[in-house]
């Protein structure tokens, strides 16, 4: 519950004066492109607040935003008042599915100027992210900000210094660091269960249309119903072209790519169960193989990672891969491996221990007979020969009741934080940590060399 408040007018001032001093952004004139009349409280959300209700709005109610606002909306305590998309068929149907007594508008930030909205959930496109993140800070909101939480490397201390500034609470949106299974396998690996990590094995991949980004667009889709320049804001400007709002992930004007959408959990979840802050040099490969649809992003990457020595860990590598035409149907998992098992993660965890051998044997027949006698007697003197005996099984799964849903967990925590004003887990430090070196990869795709990154700086180095 926002103890900030703001008129509309005095915002909006003070939001072009950010955005002018800000990383290179423009803006767009509230009053422009249609935007909705604002609208002030009503007695039911003076209620809300008086009741201690938390008040949300969501800035994007595409895929994503509507999975995160159904999220939220079954934590208890939590209402929603007001949503702003650029296309107005989103508006509509929000407005079907949450309710007609929603504020609605194109304009994000005629939804950070109401004293009604408490916090924000931010699933736009990702070049969005970092402005409208600081944006809602700077008006007093808490922000849940879907990964990645910025676009490109030097938007990440921006978001840093404005959390910290404000003291508002925001989340990033990977879910993985709120999940039990993942806390389940940081329980396990630092009880020692595989000995010193030295590799894990990363994939996520995908085998369907909509799994390479291939979503629908609207038949109603024009430039009356969408306000394409407030889709595009610091992008490259160009002619009205609605597959790059709808499948906005396959451009690098709007998205961050494969990295950007499924590397970021990667880095998340293997940060959040290692307590890492992330990798020391990062290098990838790749390639567009199979959706040749106009995209300019590949669809298989792969990226090879060096993590530094910690209190926890020696240093260790991680081999990381993405790829959207996957034979085998696709999925995701975690190969955590050490010397006395492999740890794995997918919708569980896995835990195999490593079968050790009950003698390390020896190579003797190369040697003379006269050789050869000697070493296999020496040899037995250590280690005598012993009956055979049946192998113990060293497989355990630990799996989540049926029906769990790390996203509800999510929230929860969120909310949690949003009252009590306890940090949360993946605030803005460690969102940059997990986005930075997904976007390295990107870099490293397209400049074809390896960066060197600082974890404990967050900065590239040299």
């Amino acid at each position: 519950m926002s103890d900030k408040r703001t008129s509309r007018r005095q915002f909006l001032k003070r939001s072009g004066a950010a955005l002018a001093a800000g990383a290179g952004t423009s803006t767009i004139p509230a009053e422009a492109h249609g935007a909705q009349h604002f609208q002030l409280a009503t007695p039911d959300d003076r209620e809300a607040q008086q009741s201690g209700d938390v008040r949300i709005a969501t800035i994007g109610v595409g895929i994503q935003g509507s999975n995160d606002t159904n999220a939220a909306l079954r934590v208890p305590g939590v209402r929603m008042v007001a949503a702003a998309d650029v296309y107005e068929g989103r508006l509509t149907r929000a407005r079907e599915v949450w309710g007609n007594h929603l504020f609605t508008t194109r304009d994000y930030r005629e939804v950070l100027a109401r004293p009604d909205v408490d916090a924000v959930i931010i699933a736009t496109p990702d070049h969005w992210h970092a402005r409208m993140a600081i944006d809602a800070m700077n008006a007093g909101k808490d922000v849940y900000v879907e990964k990645p939480m910025v676009q490109r490397i030097e938007e990440g201390h921006g978001v840093i210094d404005a959390q910290r500034r404000t003291g508002r609470i925001l989340q990033v949106g990977s879910q993985r660091v709120s999940s039990i299974v993942y806390a389940k396998a940081k329980e396990l690996l630092a009880a020692g269960v595989i000995g010193p990590l030295n590799f894990i094995e990363v994939n996520y991949d995908r085998n369907s249309s909509l799994g390479a980004w291939q979503y629908s667009i609207p038949t109603d889709a024009s430039p009356e119903t969408i306000d394409w320049d407030r889709f595009l804001g610091h992008a490259p400007k160009r002619p009205f072209e609605p597959i790059r709002l709808f499948r906005w992930r396959n451009y690098q004007d709007y998205g961050t790519g494969v990295p950007g959408d499924l590397f970021v959990h990667l880095f998340s979840g293997i940060h959040y169960v290692l307590d890492s802050n992330g990798p020391t040099r990062v290098m990838s490969t790749g390639g567009l193989r199979h959706w040749k649809d106009g995209r300019d992003v590949p669809d298989v990457m792969i990226g090879l990672l060096d993590y530094p020595e910690t209190p926890r860990h020696p240093a260790f590598n991680i081999n990381m891969r993405v790829n959207f035409a996957s034979g085998d149907g696709g999925g995701s998992s975690f190969r955590f491996i050490g010397p006395d098992g492999v740890l794995t993660i997918d919708n569980r965890v896995t835990l195999q221990r490593a079968t050790r051998e009950r003698e390390p044997g020896h190579t003797a027949n190369t040697f003379s007979r006269a050789v050869q006698e000697q070493v296999v007697r020496e040899y037995r003197a250590r280690h005598p020969e012993r009956a055979p005996e049946v192998s113990p099984q060293h497989t355990e799964v630990y799996a989540p009741p049926a029906g769990y849903n790390d996203l509800l967990d999510h929230f929860q925590n969120f909310f949690n934080a949003v009252r009590s004003r306890k940090p949360v887990v993946e605030d803005a430090v460690f969102g940059f940590r997990a986005a930075g070196p997904a976007l390295l990869t990107n870099m490293s795709y397209f400049d074809k060399r390896p960066y060197q990154w600082n974890p404990e700086t967050m900065k590239i180095v040299g």
